[in-house]
């Protein structure tokens, strides 16, 4: 075991062999440094004294025309600063037009009120039924409380109160009496 008085010696020691470690680790690249994209394609050197040595072999420096960065530029107005130079100042808006004094309004005539339509046909289309080529098709509709009409197209009124004027394959159009409220009820089956 170590005694008491070694210990702080030893502790000394591994702090110091530890920051001689990060300091050789921090001085020194791990990795060369990647070619800039403006180069070329052309591997960049990996110390600065490579670099040094590098650079009258590739490339000259770029050519800045100091002149051309003194001569003259555009002086901001005192105006209002306009991104949009190319557009004209908007035309400030129109007055507001004066207000006049409502007089009596005197309502137009309509005339009577126009008749309601007539209620919906309640009910269902639920099948066709073919007797042959000679005789009319058949149309079986019912109602909400399950009662059962048959009816052929111009034929007697159902309920009393509705025609059907056309029966097709899957729908049928009907009418009240006397033509209003023509509907086209889709085939329901049930």
């Amino acid at each position: 075991m170590v005694g008491e008085r070694q210990r702080p010696w030893i502790l000394a020691a591994l702090a110091l062999a530890l920051a001689a470690g990060v300091y050789r680790a921090w001085s020194t690249t791990s990795a060369p440094v990647a070619a800039a994209s403006n180069r070329g394609g052309t591997a960049a050197p990996a110390s600065r004294n490579a670099r040094a040595q590098a650079a009258p072999q590739s490339e000259a420096a770029p050519d800045v025309h100091l002149a051309a960065l003194a001569g003259d530029r555009v002086k901001p107005v005192d105006e209002e600063r306009n991104l949009f130079r190319f557009k004209p100042k908007a035309a400030p808006p129109p007055p507001p037009a004066p207000v006049r004094p409502a007089g009596p309004v005197t309502p137009a005539p309509t005339g009577p009120p126009a008749p309601a339509p007539p209620p919906p046909i309640r009910l269902k289309f639920i099948g066709v039924f073919d007797t042959g080529e000679q005789k009319p098709k058949i149309a079986i509709l019912s109602d909400s409380a399950g009662h059962v009409f048959y009816g052929t197209e111009g034929g007697p009124p159902i309920e009393g109160q509705y025609r059907i004027l056309k029966i097709g394959a899957e729908s049928i159009e009907m009418s009240y009496l006397d033509g209003r409220g023509r509907t086209t009820l889709r085939l329901s089956g049930s």
